[in-house]
């Protein structure tokens, strides 16, 4: 679908002015030597942010979240604002995430740091979910964690043959936040499962076959993979026996028992993965399968919590960010020593320091 075509569906909603303006802000964005880290402009009738740290894939930190949020409730308001678009600068990602190693080093040194940035990404996430003017997310280049929470909620998601999308947490000792209890666990069959466990990787046009995007458009005229079925179309049914599990240790059993290339391939990247994370993020989906958005965000909020205080998120930023050793020594290192309890105190509740929506 190109670019007229988006303009088309979006123009049911509403009726705009200045077609050629807002169809040149949904194109590519360039590079911008701007020194704020987020461009907030109005172009005709539509507000437009632009994440930009191109130099750090444009990734998610505090002060953005903070800026972004107030401006998108004011143009929820403004009767002259239509349309709300987001990008990133630079053309590599959209965003890649959030900026972890700054809440691992804010472990000994600041926790609020930890408590904010948690509590005001996902309000900015859920205000993004319950916008009432429409959201258009420009996801090109790579869009992780963090960049998903900012896209994914939104009405209209727009990937490009240049987007990578991945929920990659398991392999740092968190789990699939922003929203992913909540959207992943409503994508065709189990994909989202197999997603978030795996932190399997799509790209181009199958973050819009995924059900990830709303929308393709070819960003340089080009026609590319047009006609090719979706990456994992044949190993959909796979996905969907395999993972319907209860337990991680069933979905492990049931990859060993199929031992196809397929299986044992997700079997040892599995493997790699911190234990409490793949437990605590089972869980996470099935329970965000049958609660509403906001409710996954309380939910999400309590895991954030118990990861940073626990041992493994700190050593997974180590052995992938820090030392790049990739290497991390999980604490409990298998998923026998993960028991029940343990998956338990990562959902109990904060009382009075429970997010609130």
């Amino acid at each position: 679908m190109g670019l007229p075509e988006v303009w088309n569906l979006l123009c049911r909603f509403n009726s705009f002015k200045r077609t050629n303006i807002i169809l040149q802000h949904l194109r590519m964005s360039k590079h911008t030597d701007a020194a704020e880290e987020v461009l907030l402009e109005r172009r005709g009738c539509a507000g437009v942010i632009t994440l930009n740290r191109p130099k750090f894939l444009n990734a998610l930190n505090l002060n953005m979240i903070r800026l972004i949020y107030p401006q998108l409730k004011k143009w929820e308001q403004d009767p002259e604002t239509f349309l709300i678009i987001i990008k990133g600068a630079g053309g590599k990602a959209f965003c890649s995430g959030g900026d972890i190693k700054v809440l691992s080093d804010a472990r000994n040194t600041n926790q609020k740091v930890t408590q904010d940035l948690f509590r005001e990404e996902y309000t900015l996430n859920n205000a993004i979910g319950s916008c009432q003017k429409p959201y258009v997310a420009f996801i090109h280049g790579i869009t992780m964690g963090g960049g998903v929470g900012l896209s994914v909620h939104g009405q209209f998601r727009v990937a490009t043959e240049k987007s990578l999308f991945a929920m990659p947490e398991t392999a740092i000792g968190l789990f699939p936040d922003v929203g992913g209890g909540y959207f992943l666990p409503r994508l065709q069959g189990k994909l989202g499962y197999f997603l978030a466990l795996t932190g399997f990787r799509l790209k181009g046009r199958d973050v819009y076959r995924a059900g990830i995007a709303t929308h393709f458009v070819d960003s340089e005229k080009s026609k590319i993979d047009q006609d090719k079925p979706f990456i994992l179309e044949e190993h959909m049914d796979k996905i969907n026996s395999l993972f319907s599990a209860n337990t991680v240790e069933q979905i492990i059993e049931n990859l060993q028992q199929d031992g196809s290339s397929f299986a044992l391939e997700q079997l040892k990247v599995i493997n790699k993965m911190s234990p409490t994370s793949l437990k605590i993020t089972l869980r996470q989906l099935i329970e965000g399968s049958s609660k509403t958005l906001q409710e996954v965000f309380v939910m999400e909020y309590r895991l954030s919590q118990a990861c940073m205080r626990g041992h493994d998120f700190h050593e997974g930023v180590r052995a992938v960010l820090i030392d790049k050793d990739q290497s991390p020594k999980w604490k409990p290192a298998n998923l026998k020593e993960v028991t029940d309890e343990d998956v338990n105190n990562y959902f109990k509740s904060l009382g009075s320091n429970d997010l609130k929506l």
